[in-house]
């Protein structure tokens, strides 16, 4: 993937739009390029929309609204920080596996996971929050199955289950992961009742032997989600679709020596947005920016 800039001309001003862009081939074989993300124009013909758009965190205190604009161009006096950036030196980091992870969460929040895990599960004193621990190992086994020790060292890492947690700097030990496995024993029989309970109410299931872990009960919501609305859609094959896409960083560096990152998800491709309009689903906005030194 690379950035690609389209200039116009128009009322005697220079506009740039800006693109990030990969290389792919057409079913004839002839190379094109594809738009992946969208970053617009920026300039200031726009800043009354950058201004209202680009929200920087500002830990607990909120937000903070800042303006963006080009080193080589005038800003005009706003109400909020000006913040100047080098377009040239835009750069794109850590691309990362984002659509499967945010699958794997609506399914979690179908099942109502979070009411029956947040008052089992609270945060320790040291601040390791076991429910993101938890929905971390559950959507790694259902997504791409493997060992504690594959998520810690790699999975983690090329997934946005960070970005998705509201934790994207911090990264899952493999002594957490282990430690998290020890807290759930306790709660295995009032868990069983709780699954029971939801798949009565999701699915009007009725059963005498009921055989399930996390992983598979994850796998079977998503095949009875997409039983009415896409039949014949198996729960892999769904999950392999929206794994394609991804999340990058988009890295800006400002003139005072910082860093604009706008952390965001590619644009979808031309049979995902089917895929979810029968699914009933609707994509989430892009991630807030944040400004690092």
């Amino acid at each position: 993937m690379f950035v690609r800039a389209r200039r116009r001309f128009k009322d005697g001003k220079e506009h740039r739009y800006w693109s990030v862009v990969e290389n792919c081939r057409n079913p004839d074989g002839r190379a094109v390029q594809r738009q992946v993300l969208y970053l617009g124009e920026i300039d200031d013909s726009q800043r009354a929309a950058w201004c209202r758009s680009i929200e920087i965190p500002c830990g607990a205190s909120g937000s903070r609204p800042v303006a963006l604009f080009p080193a080589d161009r005038e800003a005009p006096e706003l109400d909020c920080e000006v913040v100047r950036i080098e377009l040239g030196g835009l750069r794109l980091r850590r691309a990362r596996q984002w659509g499967a992870c945010w699958l794997a969460l609506v399914l979690w929040e179908r099942l109502e996971l979070d009411r029956f895990w947040r008052p089992r599960l609270p945060p320790s004193r040291q601040g390791t929050r076991w429910l993101d621990v938890l929905k971390t190992l559950a959507c790694h086994q259902l997504i791409d199955p493997g060992s504690e020790w594959r998520l810690h060292r790699h999975w983690h890492e090329h997934s946005a289950m960070g970005d998705l947690l509201g934790r994207p700097a911090q990264v899952v030990g493999g002594h957490t992961l282990c430690r998290c496995l020890d807290r759930l024993l306790v709660h295995k029989r009032a868990f069983f009742s709780f699954l029971r309970e939801r798949w009565e109410t999701l699915f009007d299931a009725r059963f005498d032997v009921l055989l399930y872990d996390l992983t598979s009960t994850l796998h079977v919501t998503l095949k009875n989600l997409a039983r009415p609305r896409a039949p014949g859609l198996a729960p892999s094959a769904i999950l392999e679709k929206c794994s394609t896409m991804q999340m990058v960083d988009v890295h800006l560096p400002t003139t005072d020596g910082r860093h604009l990152v706008l952390p965001r998800r590619t644009d979808p491709t031309r049979d995902q947005p089917l895929l979810l309009h029968q699914l009933g689903l609707e994509l989430p906005e892009q991630p807030p920016p944040r400004i690092s030194a």
